[in-house]
Order: structure tokens, then C-alpha cells, then sequence
């Protein structure tokens, strides 16, 4: 993956991120729908999308906040990566979207949806293999688990359509010492 052709500067935007306990960053989330129907549009779409998480992550790695896993996630499937601060693995777990979101979501896949509604349902996963809300043993938690991202995930939450900078959240542009007085 090719991160020399983005300039980033902070503040990043990120579609969704997944935050751990303490409110550290866990894992960056990349949703898309692709449109195109050849497959090497397709793939470029994607390779495209990675190269922006590398890039993102390598940006937040400079500001001493590394990420330990990205997710890329389309309508066909669910890409999980880990980060070390310098590399992206090759993705270390593939899922299928539509198994994980049906069940969140009896009608995914019959209908289009958006990329919002999307960043929702995987979302509502994530908090259930955070809080077991709907389900014991949610879909993919012994893949997760495997990959030792489970423990990760344990008691944190999720956030979506977020600005990342360094180590912490934009929070409407204010300062943390700010938003905690608030």
C-alpha cells in the first residue's frame, strides 16, 4: 500500500473508531459501498480505502497514538488488520458483512443502504461483542477473540463521524480540558 501520495493533516476524519475502557483507540474503522460491479474497480476502490487507513494510521503513529487494529468493512466483507506503529499486516481476519449484519439487521443485503446505516449495524456488533446485549456469542466473537482483539473491545464503546488528532478526539474543536468541565 502506497501512503506517499496523501498529504493528511490533522484533524483526520474517521468513519467509525472503537475505544477501549480507558477510552484509547482500538481500532479505525473504514466503511464503504461500493458501487462499481467490475472487479478491478472494485479492488482499486478498496485498495485506495487501505491506503487511506495505512496513511491515517501511520499520521497518528508520528503523534505517538497507535492504533493496534483497522477494520475495512463493504458490503461482501469485513477486512481486520493489525497496525504496529510502522506496518499494516495482510489482513489477519476476513467475515462476510452480510452473516455479521443480518443478524443485527434481518434486511441487510436485500435493499441498498447507506454508508451511515452500515457504520450503525457494525456498531450494534461491536457494542454486542463489547456488552453481549443481544446475544451470549455473538457472530464472529471466537474470530475476534482469536485474533486478540475481543479483550480489546471489553467495556468500551464506539463512536462514528469523528475528527482523530494526536492522542485524543476533536470534541467540537474544544480543548479536553474544556469538554470535561462542560
Amino acid at each position: 500500500m502506497d501512503t506517499d501520495t496523501w498529504e493528511l493533516q490533522f484533524p483526520v476524519d474517521a468513519d467509525v473508531i472503537a475505544l477501549d475502557k480507558d477510552d484509547r483507540i482500538v481500532v479505525l474503522i473504514e466503511v464503504k459501498i461500493i458501487q462499481a460491479q467490475e472487479a478491478d474497480a472494485k479492488q482499486k476502490i478498496v485498495d485506495r480505502a487501505l491506503d487511506l487507513l495505512k496513511a491515517t494510521l501511520a499520521k497518528l503513529s508520528e503523534k505517538n497514538a497507535i492504533v493496534p487494529y483497522a477494520m475495512f468493512i463493504d458490503a461482501e466483507q469485513i477486512l481486520i488488520f493489525k497496525w504496529d506503529g510502522v506496518n499494516l499486516s495482510e489482513a489477519v481476519c476476513t467475515l462476510n458483512t452480510g452473516e455479521i449484519c443480518r443478524y443485527y439487521m434481518p434486511s441487510f443485503g436485500s435493499k441498498w443502504i447507506s454508508e451511515s446505516t452500515n457504520e450503525g449495524v457494525i456498531q450494534s456488533w461491536l457494542h454486542d461483542l463489547d456488552y453481549n446485549w443481544k446475544s451470549q456469542i455473538p457472530p464472529a466473537s471466537e474470530e475476534i477473540a482469536a485474533i486478540g482483539l475481543l479483550p480489546l473491545l471489553a467495556g468500551g464503546t464506539t463512536k462514528s463521524g469523528v475528527e482523530l488528532g494526536g492522542n485524543y478526539i476533536y470534541r467540537d474543536n474544544l480543548s479536553d480540558e474544556y469538554y470535561y468541565r462542560a
